[in-house]
């Protein structure tokens, strides 16, 4: 069954508000992925971007996860004031996270279509029609992110 979890956006400070999550709610993060650990040819990092934070993952209690990300300065800056965040849902299979993908993302804008990622896993995003904003993605090391 799919698990639903917050994903918050960052204009670069990711990794400071993470550490100040993790004062505040304990437990250590299962993963930290920054810029420089995906480049490649075909996704070049400029230096300033290179160290910043592309996704990071703190789990709360036993079935939840906070996740964050800081936003590349080549996709603009989030509004601080405004929602900056995306529901992130994390699936048991491929084909459950095809569904939903499909499901939720109809009439909407996809942002980047459901495929597998440079950090190995199934991933995809899209603003559904009503403009929420929403993940999905399947792990097949472990079934979550």
């Amino acid at each position: 069954m799919a698990l639903i979890n917050p994903h918050i956006n960052f204009n670069g400070n990711a990794e400071e508000a993470f550490t100040f999550y993790q004062s505040a709610f304990g437990g250590e993060f299962t993963k930290v992925i920054r810029f420089k650990d995906i480049a490649n040819p075909d996704l070049p990092i400029s230096e300033q971007e290179a160290n910043k934070i592309m996704h990071i993952a703190l789990p709360i209690g036993e079935r939840n996860t906070l996740m964050g990300n800081d936003v590349p300065e080549f996709m603009g800056k989030v509004n601080e004031q405004e929602n900056r965040s995306k529901i992130s849902i994390s699936t048991a299979s491929k084909e459950e996270a095809d569904k939903l993908f499909n499901g939720l993302s109809a009439g909407g804008e996809i942002e980047m279509p459901i495929t597998d990622s440079p950090w190995g896993t199934y991933f995809g995003m899209f603003r559904d029609k009503y403009g929420v904003e929403w993940m999905v993605e399947f792990d097949p090391s472990n079934g979550k992110v």
